[in-house]
């Protein structure tokens, strides 16, 4: 399994020869300038919530790689008026696709599209494939729901988001981990803006001193599980 990070929430996740999208905000994040959507690969395109800086790019890049779009029932319903592919699911939700299985489950948040329009509730996912288990927890508060996770599944890595005011900051991510009994953590959803800049060497130190594995790539840069 490689995971790219394209910035802000976005990321590519590749489980065999099948490419998956989240979250697509790049066209509209000057610092991804350096991403060119139109050379993305995409058989899935994952959508936690419908905020704009989570759903800028999906008709694009949907329109040019035929992705079926996977979220909760009203963004699919959204995306399907407009002539996209999609699998609706709901919170508590699985399928198993061809990649793997996936699970709709909590986030604390709120959801709603650019014209302001409902986008159902936000949330996050479990994806199981490769013999690998990844959660991406989506725009969330920290939840004692996370400590449902490691009930049923046992993570590799745990995708969090850490730019605090919108989401969780560092120290709630750090619980988080906890909650999820998953010590290696990709760091998302910071430094996109003011609101949700941080210090990195800060923010690695203190997943370090609770013997916590935070990484912060760079923009276009990718790990392999």
């Amino acid at each position: 399994m490689k995971i790219t990070f394209y910035g802000h929430a976005c990321l590519g996740i590749q489980i065999d020869d099948i490419n998956i999208l989240v979250d697509p905000f790049i066209t509209g994040n000057e610092k991804a300038a350096n991403i060119d959507i139109s050379t993305l690969k995409a058989d899935y395109i994952m959508v936690t919530h419908a905020h704009q800086d989570h759903i800028l790019d999906v008709e694009a890049i949907a329109n040019r790689t035929n992705a079926v779009i996977i979220s909760n029932f009203e963004i699919v319903t959204h995306f399907g008026n407009l002539g996209f592919e999609g699998h609706p699911m709901n919170h508590g939700g699985q399928w198993d696709f061809e990649f793997g299985n996936v699970k709709y489950v909590n986030a604390i948040h709120t959801s709603s599209f650019p014209d302001g329009t409902y986008g159902g509730q936000p949330g996050g996912f479990i994806i199981e494939g490769e013999h690998k288990n990844i959660y991406i927890a989506g725009d969330t508060a920290l939840t004692f729901d996370m400590k449902l996770i490691p009930l049923q599944t046992k993570l590799d890595l745990a995708i969090l988001p850490i730019g605090d005011n919108f989401t969780m900051g560092i120290n709630d991510a750090i619980l988080a981990s906890d909650f999820v009994e998953c010590d290696k953590i990709l760091g998302y959803h910071f430094d996109t803006f003011g609101y949700i800049e941080i210090d990195h060497e800060a923010a690695k130190r203190k997943f370090f001193e609770k013997d916590k594995d935070l990484m912060l790539l760079e923009i276009g840069e990718s790990i392999e599980l």
